[in-house]
């Protein structure tokens, strides 16, 4: 199946099991549109679905647009450069362009890099906190819908390494957000009056990485 949106033509793949009761809608990485579905649904109900669901289907395929497109970018600490792959070892990061060995995973190279700053960041707003807080144990990994996590249990906080894409300040604010989930462990008014105390500016910040 095709589908027409705003002069584009899109491929759907339909996905019938007999185990799903409700039709879900994504949007793949490929641009595909992908329906998962009931068996017994008619294509034809199908089609007048997506026709129904035309504006956030939109929004899905812009989203997954700009994603395709900030892939093509390098991101680091909030500057974005070309990417200019070389013979050269490792990665080199120039005013403009970063140079870029095709055998390096960048995954593992942001990883790497993001230990550093990452401890030392938690370790600064750790020392400036206005309460009496213990030092959290830190875990870095790749998170899709979050930017960071507070285990209040086991104190340790986890964050996202595609900070290490965002400006500084959007780390720093993460770090004050999930240190405030140790003094309080919801998002009540208490908690985000901690947070300003510790992060004055902290909504300018929300609308950058919201953006």
């Amino acid at each position: 199946m095709k589908i027409q949106i705003n002069n584009e033509v899109y491929n759907v793949e339909i996905i019938k099991k007999a185990t799903t009761k409700n039709t879900y809608i994504r949007v793949k990485d490929d641009m595909t549109i992908m329906i998962t579905t009931n068996i017994w649904t008619r294509d034809s109900e199908l089609e007048k679905l997506l026709l129904k669901n035309q504006e956030a289907l939109v929004k899905m395929l812009n989203r997954q647009s700009k994603k395709q497109e900030k892939e093509k970018y390098f991101y680091y600490l909030g500057q974005k450069y070309d990417i200019v792959y070389t013979n050269n070892p490792g990665i080199e990061i120039g005013s403009s362009k970063v140079f870029v060995n095709r055998s390096v995973d960048l995954t593992k190279w942001y990883k790497k890099e993001s230990q550093s700053l990452f401890e030392a960041r938690l370790k600064y707003w750790h020392s400036r906190f206005t309460k009496t807080i213990p030092l959290p144990t830190l875990t870095i990994r790749k998170m899709k819908s979050r930017w960071g996590v507070c285990n209040t249990r086991d104190k340790r906080v986890t964050l996202n390494l595609e900070l290490m894409k965002q400006p500084t300040q959007c780390l720093d604010y993460v770090i004050v957000h999930e240190l405030s989930h140790l003094v309080h462990a919801n998002h009540s008014s208490k908690f985000w009056s901690l947070v300003e105390e510790n992060y004055p500016n902290y909504k300018e910040i929300r609308k950058i990485m919201k953006d």
